[in-house]
Order: structure tokens, then sequence, then C-alpha cells
């Protein structure tokens, strides 16, 4: 493992030219199918389920759409219902983790040899699958566990992880070192678009019309993305070459991104980045697993449509978090944009943990303006570290590294809450500020770490190029 040389890197790839398709389309859409998706789903099993306790909200008084008892949070049918949501969304996630697990780390490094494309058609027609699975569920009434077929399905074919790297690395194959931070940024603020106009679209059709037409419209969204991929996305990778998919060498592609002799600076950065991200991104997963259960209950006691606003407001921080990247690289290194994108995350989710009112819990989602800032800076420097050939080796191991964050935010998220409920509703966002301080701290390290040699060591040393 090496840093590209600076020569190489700044060269602009075959697609530069503005226009010619390129990934982002791929990760909206994608996106969109998954924003649409997740909240619905949450919404479904919190009425389903409650429909079979016994309890809908308005039988205990309070004509609440979202299901919300007047004994409030003490109502103890209430909480039952609560729990079992939150149990069902981990078996969920755990169904599609250790799938995806091995999935996603085959063919990442795969794609370095055959091409990006291959591996952004499965995981869309995995999440089209999964989708039509879901639909069958609700038109027959089936039983809620087969929700975990198609999360198992999804899984073997990469699942929305598998998009999220071949869209890095597609990025990472065709833009130079300079630009790279903010092409990824872009990436970022796709993820947010399509969750926000998912969000507000989702929560106005639910209430309007139910489950099944959302639903079906991200089983049309998730073909389409397969459709784009297979006859519009040109190929990044310019020297493709045939592999053999199962075998073990893509296993150890990524086993020796950290391990490799030679580079130690490099793979420390490597390994401590990779600890801040995954930090960072396991307390984003695990916000976002319980902002639905947490609305719907009481004090707040939201109903679809505030919901989707809700939604909406946390995914604006996508956009935000651009604008305020390229503001503020024009007098900060890449490192302290990412400190004051974890400061940001920081105070939203201190005072969403206190929020009791509307006015409050949307005031938490505004203090979240650039806490997506820290994420593309750390995505961009993993990607600086390491060879060309190498990109979609890192992002899958990256994407390895979400889906255990999803699977670890899902398993201490979604247990602390209902376990929280009777002395505080919102400490595990207070738990999650509390652990953002860590990557932060590490962020830091390394950037004052990297500066060191410049100025301790200059004047014994003869000059060289500094890695990273």
């Amino acid at each position: 493992m090496a840093e590209s040389p600076a020569v190489a890197g700044d060269q602009p790839g075959p697609l530069e030219p503005r226009c010619r398709p390129t990934v982002e389309p791929v990760l909206f859409l994608g996106t969109a199918a998954l924003s649409l998706q997740a909240p619905l789903c949450t919404q479904y099993l919190w009425d389903r389920l409650g429909a079979e306790l016994g309890y809908n909200g308005t039988s205990h008084g309070s004509g609440s759409p979202g299901g919300c008892g007047g004994n409030g949070s003490g109502d103890p049918l209430q909480q039952e219902v609560e729990t079992l949501v939150s149990h069902w969304n981990l078996y969920l996630n755990l169904a599609g983790f250790f799938v995806g697990l091995f999935s996603v780390t085959l063919f990442g490094p795969w794609s370095d040899s055959v091409g990006r494309r291959p591996v952004l058609i499965l995981p869309a027609v995995g999440m089209a699958l999964q989708a039509g699975i879901y639909l069958l569920v609700m038109y027959l009434r089936l039983h809620v566990g087969y929700f975990l077929l198609g999360r198992i399905l999804c899984g073997l074919l990469g699942d929305y992880n598998l998009i999220l790297a071949g869209c890095f690395a597609y990025v990472a194959d065709i833009s130079d070192r300079r630009s790279r931070t903010f092409r990824v940024a872009i990436l970022e603020a796709c993820l947010g678009l399509a969750g926000m106009l998912a969000s507000i679209g989702g929560g106005q059709w639910r209430k309007a019309q139910g489950y099944i037409d959302p639903f079906w419209l991200v089983f049309a969204v998730s073909l389409a993305t397969a459709l784009y991929v297979a006859f519009c996305l040109p190929e990044s990778v310019k020297e493709k070459k045939p592999a053999p998919l199962l075998t073990l060498r893509h296993y150890i592609s990524i086993y020796r991104l950290y391990t490799q002799p030679g580079h130690q600076k490099a793979r420390q950065k490597l390994a401590l980045y990779s600890l801040a991200f995954f930090l960072l991104v396991a307390i984003h997963f695990g916000a976002r697993d319980i902002y639905v259960l947490y609305e719907l209950s009481s004090p707040l006691c939201w109903a679809s449509d505030l919901i989707g606003y809700g939604s909406a407001a946390m995914y604006m921080a996508y956009l935000s978090s651009l604008a305020g990247l390229r503001a503020l690289q024009l007098c900060l290194a890449d490192t302290w944009v990412a400190e004051l994108g974890l400061l940001s995350n920081v105070v939203g989710l201190v005072v969403i943990s206190l929020a009791a009112t509307t006015p409050l819990m949307f005031t938490g989602y505004g203090l979240l303006f650039l806490s997506m800032a820290a994420t593309p800076v750390i995505r961009s420097k993993l990607s600086k570290l390491v060879d060309e050939t190498e990109q979609g080796a890192l992002f899958a191991s990256v994407a390895c590294v979400e889906g255990l964050c999803s699977l670890v935010a899902t398993g201490v998220f979604n247990s602390l809450y209902p376990a929280s409920l009777h002395f505080m509703k919102g400490f595990p966002f207070l738990f999650g500020a509390i652990v953002l301080l860590i990557p932060a701290a590490l962020i830091g390290w390394v950037e004052i770490w990297d500066s060191t040699p410049e100025y301790a060591h200059f004047p014994e040393t003869p000059a060289h190029v500094q890695e990273g």
C-alpha cells in the first residue's frame, strides 16, 4: 500500500468532461429509495404490531394518527409497542449486516479489476427485490418476519452499502487529489437532497394513501437505478481485466491495506481515520434509527407529515454541510472543517436529547447544519492514503466499517432507547454527543502529528516529501 504520487493523482480521469454522465444520479436514486423505505417500514411496524397488541393510540385518548397514548410515556402498552418496533429494527439490521459484510468485501475489490458498473447494478436489483417482498407482506398481511427475507436477499447482492462503496470509488477514479474532498462532499450532498425529498414526499404520501403506493415507488426507483448504470453510466476503471469473483484474494487485498509492510505512518493514519469514521457514522446511524420512534411517541406525538418534515430537516444538513465545507475550505484546512462539523453534531444532539416540544426538536435539527462536513473529509483523506488501483478495496473496507456501524449502532441505540425510557427518553442522543468527542480528538491528533516534522525536525533532516 502506498500513497499515490501527486503527479499521477492530479491527472484528470477519462470522465472529467462535465457533459458525460457520472455517478451522482446513482447515489441520488439509491438514497431516495432507501430514505423513502426506512421511515415507512418503522411506521408500518408501529401500526401493525400496535394493532396486534390492541394499541392504536386513539383508543387511549390521544387522537394522534401516529399513535400516541394519552398517558404519555408512562403508558405501559405504548412502551411495549416501542420496544417491539425497536427490536424488529435490530433484527432487520442484523440480517442485512451479516450477509452484506461478506458480499461487499467480495464485490468491492473485484470492481478494481472488472470495473465499477457491475457492483452498482447488483445492489440496485437487490433493493428492488427487497421492496417487492415488503409489498407482498403488506398485500397479503404476512408475518412481519418475512421482512427478514427481503433484507437477506438485498444483503446477498451488496445492499445499499455496496452502492456507497461503488459510488465513492468511482469518484476517486475520476477526480484529482486537490478536488477530491469537494467531489466526495457533492456525493454526500446527493445523500441529503435525495433523503430530504423522499422524506417530505413519503410522509405526505403515507398520510394520504397508506404504505403500499410509496413502496411501489421504492421498487420503481431501485429498478431505475439499475437501468441507469447499465445503459448510461460510463466505466471509470481505465484498465479493466477479467478476474474471478469467488476467491479469497479479494478479502486478502482488504486485509493488506492495513498490514502491508512499509509505509507505517500511512497505515497508522489509515487505522486512526477508520476508527474516527466508525464512531462518527455509528452515531449518525444510531440516532437516525430512533428519530422516528422518538417523534412518534409522547411528548412529541408527531404524525407522518411532521415525521417527514423532521427527516427532511435532518437531511438538509447534507446540503448545508456542502455549502459550509466549500466556504470554510477558503480559510481552513480540511481537518479543522471536520472539527467544526463534529462540534455542530455534538450541540445538535444535546438539544435533541432535551426536546419535549416541536420547536425545540426542529431547533436541534437546525443546529446540525454542519454535522455532515466531517465524513467527506475523512473519506477523502482515506482515499489519498492508498494507490489508485486499491480504491475499490478501500471503499469496500469503508463499506464494511459502515455495515459494522449499522450493526453496533442499531444494537446499542435500539437497546439503549427502551432501557432509558424510564429516566431520560433522550439519553441515547446525549450518549451519542459524548462519544463524538473521541473522533474529534483523533482527527485533531493526526493533524498535529502530521504537522510536527515540518517544525521539529527541519534543521536536522534533509528535505523530503511528507506523507499525506
